[in-house]
């Protein structure tokens, strides 16, 4: 089964994967800012994600392998790969297995640690969620403020509704499978995994989910690597400081 995408402009290759509960549709402000730019951007929805597939298994593992079977399908090669959150850890995982496809390496604010289970809130407001009596945006947006109170991260998680027909809301997100496996989505690139070509890391100045102690880890799997700070962002920084992230890619990829 393919993954849904959005492809914007011609040129190189340039995949961008979202993170977790989020859609290729989240990066398309910044997918036209590449594009004209002279790349071909792919915005791709990741597995139980999004308009793609839904799927009783997810794991890096699979996730990555949708990945290659993508450029397979697309006949992408020397691609560019820029993955956020939970797309970097896939973006991670299939550099180092493929790494014969990547020509360059983007992670945004993750590292290749083990993050403990930060996502609980999230879920229970989408779980809580219920659709024989919610019919509009802004009576979601009330129910879910019951346990999210970020109106940014409200206005994220709202992006996931749809009309599944008229007068009837629904979730795109797998969100049964996607609470069952919630563990998966923090796990660590595996010990030995090696990526030896150039890699650039982007972490939010105000985010903690790389920190200094992390440094060591990254440069030891991607030794070829550079850790850039993205001023007054913190981990939506592509969203908070899209100006600030678009320069250092573009720097990285001059």
């Amino acid at each position: 089964m393919q993954l849904h995408s959005n492809i914007i402009g011609t040129g190189k290759p340039f995949i961008i994967l979202h993170g977790f509960l989020g859609m290729g549709d989240n990066w398309k402000s910044l997918g036209k800012r590449f594009a004209e730019q002279g790349y071909q951007v792919h915005l791709i929805d990741q597995r139980n994600h999004g308009r793609s597939f839904h799927s009783e298994f997810f794991d890096y593992s699979f996730l990555s392998e949708d990945l290659k079977n993508y450029c397979n399908f697309h006949q992408l090669e020397d691609i560019i790969l820029l993955g956020h959150s939970m797309g970097g850890k896939t973006a991670m995982s299939f550099s180092v297995k493929y790494p014969e496809i990547v020509y360059k390496l983007i992670i945004a604010d993750i590292a290749p640690k083990k993050y403990p289970l930060h996502h609980q809130d999230i879920l229970k407001a989408l779980s809580f969620l219920d659709f024989n009596k919610i019919d509009s945006r802004k009576k979601a947006d009330e129910a879910i403020y019951k346990y999210v109170k970020s109106p940014g991260v409200r206005q994220f998680l709202l992006k996931n509704l749809f009309w599944v027909k008229k007068g009837k809301l629904g979730l795109r997100v797998n969100l049964p499978v996607l609470i069952k496996h919630i563990e998966e989505v923090g796990k660590a690139l595996y010990e030995n995994a090696v990526f030896y070509e150039e890699t650039l890391f982007l972490k939010g100045e105000n985010s903690n989910y790389i920190e200094i102690q992390d440094e060591f880890l990254i440069k030891k799997q991607f030794p070829n690597s550079e850790i850039i700070t993205i001023q007054k962002a913190g981990h939506w920084l592509h969203a908070e400081n899209p100006t600030d992230f678009c320069t250092e890619v573009f720097k990285y990829l001059s």
